[in-house]
């Protein structure tokens, strides 16, 4: 019976760690790791080996790089300030709480747009600096997705196989 709630509750972590592409503020790679422990220590400790262990890390790792460099090298590739990869990656997580899912499209583009001007640029290039945090947080997005699939399958071969 115990095993059967562990699971359910395992399946709802995995499940919520999708959540975290919407709301920044859930930590989506943290999610999937307490699933993964929870197995290891209540289901069994014998089927997650070293080997699982340090291919978790190295996706974690990649997970996190893939997040941010996307979003700097869009703003940067794009025209767009040191102020304005920063002003990004804060707006995104502001703007998961005002108007969300759309709050994490629209903030930071507001928000990169309103910082380039400031710093004298003309209205084409905050615009296009603006579309490229766009284009940065979309392709993190879909980088996340994938590499939280990837964990989750890696993590059912392991188990089931």
């Amino acid at each position: 019976m115990l095993d059967i709630v562990i699971w359910i509750v395992i399946i709802a972590l995995f499940i919520l760690s999708f959540a975290g592409i919407i709301f920044p503020i859930i930590p989506s790679v943290l999610v999937l790791w307490v699933g993964f422990i929870l197995y290891h220590f209540i289901i069994s400790s014998n089927e997650l080996n070293v080997f699982f262990w340090i291919i978790m890390i190295v996706f974690t790792v990649i997970l996190i790089i893939a997040d941010i460099i996307a979003n700097s090298y869009f703003v940067k590739k794009f025209g767009g300030s040191k102020w304005g990869e920063r002003g990004a990656a804060i707006a995104v997580i502001v703007g998961s709480f005002i108007i969300p899912p759309f709050g994490i499209l629209i903030v930071p583009f507001a928000v990169v747009f309103i910082i380039e001007m400031l710093q004298k640029k003309t209205v084409k290039d905050a615009f296009r600096a603006s579309i490229g945090s766009l284009i940065g947080f979309l392709g993190g997005a879909f980088a996340k997705v994938v590499i939280q699939i990837v964990m989750i399958a890696w993590f059912f071969v392991v188990v089931l196989l």
